[in-house]
């Protein structure tokens, strides 16, 4: 076989795509195969042109043309496969003209390019300049630049960070701001009750589910809020649901209950606004549109109960009459006495600016008469949906067994209407304005008889739990520093709506009508009857003998105020004795009665011969009770009873 020439086999490489990397997960990453350009660069850049030419080659070749085996015949054959063979010249003189060639192409350019420098037309050599060569840097400065570099890095990465964690956060801003219709909608549905009528969404603010017959419809709008321009920046109380509500009942609305006094010895009750709200402001995190449909609302309800009192009003049958004008109702519970109840509905924006720019006074909510309202309008609204008769038989009929006996034992016609009537709305909030009415005139009468009178001292405890139409207040007459001896006087007053049911201590019962002059003159003459009653107490603890007591003497002067009370008490010995006599008006009158051997001015009598007529007491002598020491009148009769007293040491 060394005598045959070798054959060049060209072998192709497998269609197998190298991997370039195996990830962590074991994915495979492989190289894209070479294409045909990228294939004749790659071999072109194996070509080494320092080696000779094809001539020289075949020179050093042997006779048969291989190549001599300088490092072994499986060398030689992997460097030929690489490099490309050029066929060999026939003339031996074909190297010597290439190089002559080649000489004579670089003296032709070396003459060009020196006559370019030469004539300066074209082309100057400048001499360059050698950048000196950087200091060495020390170890310590290159791990400062290597540190430096490494913290800048860090601090990229980090603000890159911080960039996209704030554009984060201004997209869950924008997010928040921009809340969806439909969400928005269902928290509308969460609070009101709503239906959809073709294209549009209505919602209900009437009472009509509660029982309610006002004819107004109540019916609101809801619509997609769509005036601002998303283009520009949102604002914060943005919202992309809005209400429609009918224009009777925009704006706020309020019942004005006003008490008008129409003579001086009645008292003043003054002027109540019941469902007056401030303007509608929203709170923080509620929507604009539940203070808007709260407002709607508050007017629809000022205005049903204003048209139910109007309406019962008119078909009440009174004494007086009630008078309706436009949204006013007049009617006098009291003689002298005017209530006043009007609807106030305000739609302009100045003037309801204008009265909440105005300070309110202590006086002008009464939450107790608006409470009573409310439970009011919810009783007359249950009343309608519980109207509905259920079915029973013909022949008993429900209802009291009395109403269908026949005889003595049957209801007359009074108790039969009695059993039937029921109280219409406007009665109730005329009793409750009574009732309102008369409480306070009685608590000012007692709170100026307190304040005026200082001995006896008058108390009032009034009870926490109240009805309606009725008030319990304890009034206590006692005397300072003698509070337990002096208990006697103890009132339970019963405010009703237009009579003070008066209890005393021992069970009597007083009834007084709605004038304040009769409490006034009542709580006078019990605390007239207080001092004699005082007197005997005080008489019982210092050991004298109560002679004569009465709360109605029917001697002296008689008294414009209820009747004087009178005591006479005698000393231990029974040598003095002490006469108190204390009317509302007249006032306290003291008399003492001393020994005859005492009394000097005493003239002789020819009747009383014998000495023992002597130990009988004289007359009564007044005590200028003025000039007496003392707190008060208790304390000033202790002094005169020890005073009277024998002593005992």
């Amino acid at each position: 076989m060394s005598g045959v020439r070798a054959v060049r086999i060209s072998i192709e490489s497998a269609c197998e795509k190298q991997v370039q990397e195996v990830g962590l997960d074991g994915t495979e990453t492989y190289l894209q195969p070479l294409s045909m350009s990228q294939n004749l660069a790659r071999l072109a850049q194996r070509i080494d042109f320092s080696q000779g030419s094809g001539s020289e080659e075949e020179e050093a070749a042997g006779p048969d043309g291989d190549a001599p085996d300088w490092g072994g015949a499986g060398a030689d054959q992997d460097d030929e496969e690489g490099l490309v063979k050029f066929q060999p010249s026939l003339w031996p003189w074909d190297s010597v003209r290439n190089n002559l060639r080649s000489a004579l192409t670089e003296m032709c350019v070396l003459y060009d390019v020196l006559s370019i420098v030469r004539d300066k037309k074209f082309m100057t050599l400048d001499p360059v300049s050698q950048d000196a060569l950087p200091p060495k840097q020390s170890p310590q400065t290159l791990q400062l630049i290597s540190k430096k570099k490494s913290l800048a890095g860090a601090a990229q990465i980090l603000l890159k960070g911080a960039e996209r964690l704030t554009k984060s956060v201004a997209e869950n801003q924008e997010n928040k701001l921009q809340r969806d219709f439909n969400s928005e909608l269902l928290r509308l549905r969460q609070h009101w009750k709503l239906r959809k009528v073709g294209d549009k969404i209505l919602g209900d603010l009437s009472y009509r589910s509660a029982g309610s017959l006002f004819p107004h419809h109540g019916t609101f709008e809801v619509i997609k809020n769509t005036d601002i321009d998303l283009d520009k920046k949102i604002p914060e109380d943005y919202c992309p649901l809005d209400v429609q509500i009918p224009s009777d009942l925009e704006g706020s609305a309020y019942i004005k209950v006003s008490i008008q006094k129409q003579a001086p010895d009645i008292g003043d009750l003054g002027t109540v606004n019941l469902f007056k709200r401030p303007l509608p402001k929203s709170k923080p995190g509620s929507p604009h549109w539940q203070t808007k449909l709260e407002a709607a609302q508050n007017v629809l309800l000022c205005k049903e109960i204003f048209a139910q009192l109007s309406r019962e009003a008119v078909q009440i049958k009174s004494q007086i009459p009630h008078i309706v004008v436009k949204n006013q109702i007049i009617s006098q519970p009291f003689p002298s006495l005017q209530l006043s109840i009007s609807l106030c509905h305000s739609s302009d924006d100045k003037k309801s600016q204008k009265c909440a720019t105005e300070k309110p006074g202590q006086e002008d909510h009464l939450y107790v008469l608006e409470h009573n309202l409310h439970l009011l309008i919810r009783e007359f609204h249950k009343q309608t949906l519980s109207s509905i008769v259920m079915p029973h038989p013909a022949s008993a009929p429900f209802g009291h067994k009395r109403m269908r006996l026949s005889g003595p034992q049957a209801f007359d016609k009074n108790e039969i209407n009695s059993i039937q009537s029921t109280e219409g709305l406007l009665e109730k909030i005329i009793k409750q304005a009574k009732h309102i009415f008369l409480r306070s005139r009685t608590a000012a009468t007692i709170d100026s008889l307190a304040s005026r009178i200082e001995d006896p001292q008058i108390q009032a405890h009034w009870s926490n739990i109240n009805d309606v139409y009725e008030s319990s207040v304890k009034v206590l007459i006692t005397s300072q520093g003698y509070e337990q001896i002096c208990k006697s006087i103890q009132l339970q007053l019963n405010i009703g709506v237009e009579q003070v049911r008066v209890v005393h201590r021992d069970g009597r019962v007083i009834m007084l009508s709605h004038q304040e002059q009769e409490l006034q003159d009542f709580l006078l003459s019990q605390m007239s009857q207080h001092q004699v009653h005082a007197v005997q107490q005080l008489a019982k603890v210092m050991g004298w003998q109560v002679l004569s007591f009465s709360n109605h003497v029917g001697l002296g002067p008689i008294e414009s105020i209820g009747n004087a009370s009178a005591i006479t008490v005698a000393s231990p010995s029974g040598d003095y004795a002490i006469s108190v006599r204390n009317g509302p008006e007249s006032g306290s009158k003291i008399m003492v009665q001393f020994p005859r051997n005492q009394c000097k001015d005493l003239p002789k009598s020819d009747v009383l011969q014998d000495s023992k007529w002597s130990h009988l007491r004289g007359p009564f002598k007044e005590v200028q009770w003025n000039k007496m020491e003392g707190r008060n009148f208790v304390y000033k009769m202790e002094l005169l009873m020890s005073a009277l007293s024998p002593c005992l040491l």
